[in-house]
């Protein structure tokens, strides 16, 4: 197995050093460079061209969120797509939705544990996403917000007039949820509730693998990327509530 490598662009010399040492256990992760502030990282990130960079959310200000996007869809259209772990003080929700303007691939509190951090770098790894509890349970409530608020704004002309405009396919697709199997309708909500592969696989009793294919198939009928779109598109849709 190839080795994940790993910029780290930390702010606190103890936090930084302390995760460094903690990932040396893991044979399969390497750490090829490190920072303490966001213009010496952006610099690694170009220079190492690592798999997965982990960096601290209290470093961004609103100018370095689109400088991290926009590097991100640089790297992306490249053979190696560049995937990004965003480390979180705090679960308030103003910081849970700065995380997500970033265009994270995962989204970790500080206080994670070193278990569910390198579980989080593989799973980023291998194209999922990984995202705190804590974290998740605030977008899906804005989402389910976002839901009732659009439901509540609806009169009957409005109902009427919705009825004829043309859909997206990506529309289309979500309110046909005849194309998930049941299977599949389970595993979307599970993760909906939050949970990552290891855990959808306990709670079904099936392998970890049988869940990566249904999690791919189920992305694919829905027409979105990752899990995080596929749980808020559950929600608003109504697949799952």
């Amino acid at each position: 197995m190839d080795k994940i490598t790993i910029v780290l662009v930390e702010s606190h010399d103890l936090t930084r050093i302390g995760l460094i040492n903690a990932l040396k256990d893991f044979a399969y992760i390497e750490v090829i460079g490190e920072a303490s502030e966001i213009q010496q990282g952006f610099n690694l990130i170009q220079e190492k061209n690592p798999d997965i960079v982990i960096i601290d959310l209290a470093l961004f200000s609103t100018e370095e969120i689109e400088f991290i996007r926009q590097l991100k869809q640089f790297h992306s259209s490249e053979e190696k797509p560049l995937k990004l772990i965003v480390l979180m003080i705090e679960s308030d929700e103003d910081s849970v939705l700065q995380a997500f303007a970033l265009g994270a691939d995962s989204y970790c509190l500080k206080n994670v544990s070193i278990d569910n951090l390198q579980q989080a770098i593989q799973v980023t790894h291998e194209g999922d996403s990984w995202i705190e509890p804590a974290i998740a349970s605030i977008i899906l409530e804005q989402a389910k917000k976002s839901y009732q608020k659009k439901t509540e704004d609806l009169n009957t002309k409005d109902i009427e007039k919705i009825e004829i405009e043309p859909l997206s396919p990506e529309s289309q697709e979500i309110i046909d949820n005849s194309s998930l199997t049941d299977r599949e309708m389970e595993v979307l909500e599970l993760i909906v509730a939050g949970k990552n592969n290891a855990e959808i696989a306990e709670d079904l009793y099936i392998s970890i693998g049988t869940v990566k294919t249904h999690v791919r198939s189920i992305l694919a009928k829905l027409c979105v990327c990752d899990r995080t779109q596929a749980a808020v598109h559950a929600l608003r849709s109504g697949l799952v509530n």
